[in-house]
């Protein structure tokens, strides 16, 4: 693996990335791997979980954290992403980007002498996704569940579908028309699922989340769909996450958000709250991940 830009480019590390995770939870300032390694972080949007678990995450590690803004740089004044990426190569050992259009890191990536992390676009959200099926194994001790995802089809979904695809896991994504996940990713877990056995579906009735192991939602207004928030409140209210949904379920099943959670849109606040709520340790995950993710990228030395 040279980068994580996608889901996609863990398929023959997946495995090792969730197995090092599980070794940097159980003792977090354990493995000063990094020391003397740099991560730059560039942040295009806002962050709270992202930028804090990377930060943490390179100091437990014994390295270190640069927070760069886009307006803080070159970057917000035209250069181009191109060379931003290879003068970056010749000061940091790694670079982590929340950016808005994939093919911006993509661009970053081809350019970097460095490895480069996707810590959000528009298309994916990797490193989230990768937390996620840790969270869901750490809870089950096993991949053979079924997920069911209600919302939108956003950058989420889409990295969900490519790591359930991966580890066998079987996953239903249940959105309104027009809220679907991105078709070419869909594809893609398609293929992956031939070879893993999970179980792929998309649907557009609630219903459908019967008998699921895990319920996940997000947001139904990311950010950059701010102005499609009237339309997009009204095409997504029958898909919340609320009591109805989650006696649907299998009575033990988890429920998961990726924060932040807008309280009585995508889920209520009775849910969010009661006892098989697994967010706190879903988002804590991304720190142990993350960690993972730059033990095996930075430290291949």
């Amino acid at each position: 693996m040279k980068h994580l830009l996608s889901v996609t480019d863990t398929q023959d590390n997946i495995l090792d990335i969730l197995e090092v995770a599980d070794k940097l939870k159980k003792d977090p300032w354990g493995y000063q791997t990094l020391k003397n390694n740099v991560l730059g972080m560039i942040f295009e949007k806002s962050s709270t979980r992202t930028r804090i678990s990377f930060e943490v995450g390179m100091l437990q590690l014994g390295g270190h954290a640069l927070y760069l803004s886009k307006s803080e740089l070159q970057l917000g004044r035209g250069e181009p992403i191109e060379d931003t990426a290879k003068v970056m190569s010749r000061y940091v050992n790694g670079v982590m980007i929340r950016a808005r259009e994939h093919s911006d890191v993509v661009k970053f990536a081809e350019n970097a002498t460095i490895p480069v992390i996707n810590g959000l676009t528009n298309l994916e959200h990797p490193c989230q996704a990768l937390a996620d099926i840790f969270t869901i194994y750490q809870d089950k001790k096993t991949f053979n569940v079924h997920l069911a995802y209600l919302g939108d089809g956003n950058n989420v979904c889409n990295s969900l579908l490519l790591a359930a695809s991966l580890v066998g896991m079987d996953m239903t994504v249940i959105s309104p028309e027009g809220y679907e996940p991105d078709v070419m990713i869909l594809e893609q877990a398609k293929e992956y699922a031939q070879t893993s056995g999970s179980k792929l579906k998309v649907a557009n009735d609630v219903s459908e989340v019967k008998g699921a192991d895990v319920i996940y939602t997000d947001v139904w207004v990311s950010m950059g769909d701010e102005e499609e928030v009237n339309q997009r409140l009204k095409m997504l209210s029958e898909y919340q996450v609320n009591s109805d949904v989650l006696n649907l379920a299998n009575p033990q099943a988890m429920v998961m958000h990726c924060l932040p959670a807008i309280r009585g849109q995508e889920i209520t606040e009775e849910v969010m709250s009661c006892g098989q709520a697994a967010i706190w340790d879903q988002a804590e995950n991304r720190l142990h991940v993350q960690k993972a993710i730059l033990s095996i990228l930075l430290g291949k030395k």
